[in-house]
């Protein structure tokens, strides 16, 4: 009788998922310090729940990490077919800019963690979001709406950039929207 792996019962699903939902924003919020039992909490588990779904605190970020990324993917892919190409771009770029708040407040952790494997996989999908950006930069040009000299990596340094020449605050994503606005207006033919 051969050895089969259960498929996870539904409620294994939703407590993974809710762990997930609560590092992002405790995570994101305290960083690479940050409490897992506030982690658990917020997701309204134990402590115990925590660490069968993640042995480690790494292993949590780098799920948390991942997570984001694929939205971010899924999200570039989805807004690519849509009829309102800048604002469509504009929308994913305020995605991106919550992601660089989650990373950023995990930062610390997860450059001591980056193992060989885990950049194989976060390469992978950032071939996808280039590749999905692109997409929507190509069709805003097409469409005579934006600029036709703009690549993906360009707008993503970019982005970057405006979120790194922040502190972080309070008022520090409502910032780096507002500048981003003012760069997405530039696109524009």
């Amino acid at each position: 009788m051969k050895d089969r792996k259960r498929k996870p019962r539904s409620d294994a699903l939703r407590n993974h998922d809710r762990l997930i939902e609560a590092a992002k924003d405790v995570l994101g919020k305290g960083g690479p310090d940050a409490s897992l039992e506030a982690v658990a909490r917020q997701a309204g588990v134990g402590i115990g729940t925590l660490y069968r779904h993640f042995p480690s605190r790494e292993a949590l970020f780098h799920a948390v990490f991942r997570r984001e990324l694929e939205l971010l993917v899924e999200t570039a892919e989805g807004l690519a077919d849509g009829p309102e190409p800048v604002a469509a771009l504009r929308g994913w770029l305020h995605e991106y800019v919550v992601l660089v708040e989650t990373k950023r407040g995990m930062l610390g952790a997860l450059s001591m963690v980056m193992a060989e494997e885990s950049k194989q996989a976060y390469a992978e999908l950032s071939a996808r979001i280039i590749s999905a950006v692109n997409r929507l930069l190509q069709k805003a040009a097409d469409a005579g709406h934006a600029r036709e000299d703009v690549t993906a990596e360009e707008l993503l340094q970019v982005v970057y950039a405006l979120c790194y020449a922040r502190e972080p605050g309070p008022d520090w994503r409502a910032q780096v929207l507002h500048l981003l606005d003012i760069f997405v207006e530039g696109l524009k033919r």
